[in-house]
């Protein structure tokens, strides 16, 4: 069975062509729509064993965009497939799906009708979502679609640890709570890493530590989310890209006040302001950190510290609240990649049982692998990521 997995933001379309004939997935192609609604649009177009290229040219909407892709796929250069006939079903990275969507689910009126109604707490994400929704109802009619959220994994986090201490009333009428995000990454290499290090996915203690520009830590108990950093928004937690994470709200309050800010620009403030870029005004990209930090800047000195002893803080927060740790994960764009974040993490988790092995770290890059000692009694892992096979396979599981 052939499956299109689209993961639609405000103006790009990212999406994989996967085979699911083999239950591991055999990826056709993968590609990336970009500056839809702006004057020039980009179709980057990548087929496995062959040419990619790129198309250019204007891009209004979704539905173009994914007309494009469609196109792509097809084309007797460089397509993967010989008819559209061959895609048997889509399925759909979904941010946010509130309370309503503790699994993944087929698509209904229904279902859009509830990612609608999560727009006003997902204002950035849920609308591109259904957008990509409705453009393959047009240009794909009849074919079965699938949502796969973010927020699923986290639903069976408990009360104790999902709820706010503010007013009561405040949960009854708007659902102000934690939902945690990332889900999809932290269910794939909680399972890869516990069959990795030889682990009971069902019966283990599991912290997996997603970090890339935005970044979150889960702890993972008995296979299911027991805690999550980000909470309501990906706004809480890590120090990330450009987002504060962890920060006393009166602080925020203070500077409303001090600067006569909207409750609109606080947001910006606090979600694109902050975090790497706001502490630096170097970058948000974490290689350009690790480039200023090794020329000395003091700010970039500073923000990698933060960056670093904020997860660390979560890895020891987690073991303490599931009564230890018997594998700690590594994944995303850092935390795949950057081998000093690892070990700094790492370093000084002796007294948890932590092990960590320097020389299997260094040089681990976008690979599964065990960075722990043989003798370590808590395992150290990095995993790469694979959400699109993680939604190809629920979509294909609903479908089938």
């Amino acid at each position: 069975m052939v499956i299109l997995v689209l993961n639609c933001g405000s103006s790009s379309i990212k999406y994989q062509v996967i085979d699911m004939t083999d239950a591991s997935g055999k990826l056709l192609a993968k590609g990336l729509v970009e500056r839809i609604g702006l004057p020039e649009g980009d179709l980057t177009h990548k087929p496995v064993g062959k040419t990619p290229f790129e198309v250019h040219q204007p891009i209004p909407d979704h539905t173009t965009g994914i007309k494009l892709v469609l196109d792509a796929l097809t084309d007797p250069a460089h397509g993967v497939i010989s008819s559209l006939d061959e895609v048997k079903a889509v399925g759909h990275r979904v941010a946010h799906g509130g309370e309503y969507f503790p699994e993944s689910c087929l698509v209904t009126g229904d279902v859009k009708e509830k990612i609608r109604s999560l727009c006003q707490i997902a204002p950035l994400h849920n609308p591109a979502s259904l957008e990509g929704i409705n453009a393959v109802e047009t240009v794909l009619p009849g074919t079965p679609q699938v949502t796969v959220f973010d927020t699923s994994f986290h639903q069976t986090i408990p009360a104790v640890n999902y709820m706010y201490a503010l007013p009561y009333e405040y949960y009854e009428k708007y659902r102000v709570r934690k939902y945690g995000f990332h889900g999809t990454s932290h269910k794939y290499v909680a399972r890869v890493g516990a069959r990795l290090a030889g682990l009971d996915f069902e019966n283990a203690k599991i912290i997996t530590c997603h970090i890339g520009n935005g970044g979150s830590v889960t702890a993972v108990l008995n296979g299911k989310s027991f805690d999550t950093s980000m909470g309501f928004s990906p706004l809480d937690g890590l120090v990330m890209g450009t987002r504060c994470g962890q920060v006393d709200a009166s602080a925020i309050t203070f500077i409303g006040a001090k600067e006569g800010m909207s409750y609109a620009e606080l947001e910006t403030m606090m979600n694109k302001k902050s975090g790497v870029q706001g502490l630096t005004d170097i970058s948000s990209d974490m290689r350009d950190i690790d480039h200023a930090y090794e020329e000395g800047n003091p700010r970039a000195i500073l923000a990698r510290d933060m960056y670093y002893r904020r997860i660390k803080k979560f890895v020891g927060e987690y073991a303490a609240e599931m009564g230890g740790v018997d594998l700690i994960v590594f994944t995303g764009g850092v935390g795949e990649n950057s081998s000093d974040m690892r070990e700094s993490v790492c370093t000084g988790l002796e007294f948890m049982g932590v092990k960590f092995d320097t020389e299997a770290n260094r040089g681990a890059r976008g690979v599964n692998k065990l960075l722990s000692t043989a003798d370590s009694k808590v395992k150290v892992a990095v995993i790469a990521t694979d959400e699109e096979l993680m939604i190809a396979t629920d979509t294909y599981n609903l479908v089938k």
